[in-house]
């Protein structure tokens, strides 16, 4: 099966499973695939902006021929995942893509150290993914094809003092990417990074001093232009790539007194 942007096989159809699906990069993406004729099962916790998704996505299905399944599903159930991920699976005829899109960056008190939160932090962004994507690459891997694609952030290049966990939460996910596109490089698998910058979300609402905000549906055109063109790892959009360059080059002594 051919990545995102390719015209369609003629039989059988792309099929896609993104998680996180019920709003910002997720739900852009769902309706991007759906336009494109893709059978797309969209997953997230909140039932109801699911189905209002589903009916939004319904008069470009009817165009394009595509087709969203809509699950509710909280990604820090891990025990529920390799069922569901087997009845989606049967569900949509085969699978082709999956997008990792779950996230959650609660607000941290410069002098809060909160290890429930921590830990929820990462059991969303990190453990999550994990349960996802471990039967996904052993389905791609026994098939030979597919495209996995996760969405982690900028945030994760360097400990920031505003979102420890979150960044450290990231920076786990892109190791954990970058760990499972060697584990599959000779499998025909593609693993691809996506490292967002601000992109215009409910997670983004309280966030100062924000630069280059783009909105879900440009982020989605870009991530799904990466994953067709089997890029590695895409910074969103591509000026990041610079910024995070010097960002990276900052000695410690000096990024510590930064306080970001």
């Amino acid at each position: 099966m051919g990545p995102p942007g390719e015209t369609p096989p003629a039989a059988g159809g792309r099929r896609a499973i993104v998680i996180g699906a019920s709003s910002g990069i997720g739900a852009a993406l769902v309706r991007q695939l759906a336009a494109e004729g893709w059978r797309v099962a969209a997953l997230a916790r909140r039932a109801g902006e699911l189905e209002a998704l589903r009916a939004a996505c319904a008069d470009d299905c009817a165009r394009s021929g595509g087709t969203v399944l809509a699950r509710a599903h909280d990604v820090t159930d891990v025990a529920a995942v390799p069922a569901l991920f087997e009845e989606l699976v049967r569900e949509l005829g085969g699978l082709d893509l999956f997008v990792y899109a779950a996230g959650v960056m609660p607000a941290v008190g410069p002098q809060e150290f909160d290890t429930e939160k921590d830990l929820s932090t990462l059991a969303v962004n990190l453990g999550g993914c994990v349960a996802w994507l471990n039967p996904t690459a052993n389905l791609f891997r026994t098939q030979r094809a597919g495209t996995i694609v996760g969405i982690s952030s900028v945030a994760g290049e360097r400990g920031r003092t505003g979102s420890p966990v979150y960044c450290t939460s990231k920076a786990g996910m892109t190791t954990y990417l970058e760990a499972l596109r060697n584990r599959l490089a000779d499998s025909g698998v593609q693993v691809c990074t996506i490292k967002p910058g601000f992109v215009e979300t409910a997670m983004m609402a309280g966030v100062e001093r924000r630069l280059w905000v783009i909105t879900p549906q440009a982020a989605a055109r870009r991530v799904l232009r990466a994953a067709h063109r089997h890029v590695n790892t895409r910074y969103v959009p591509m000026r990041w790539w610079w910024v995070m360059a010097v960002v990276r080059a900052i000695p410690s002594f000096v990024f510590s007194k930064l306080r970001v």
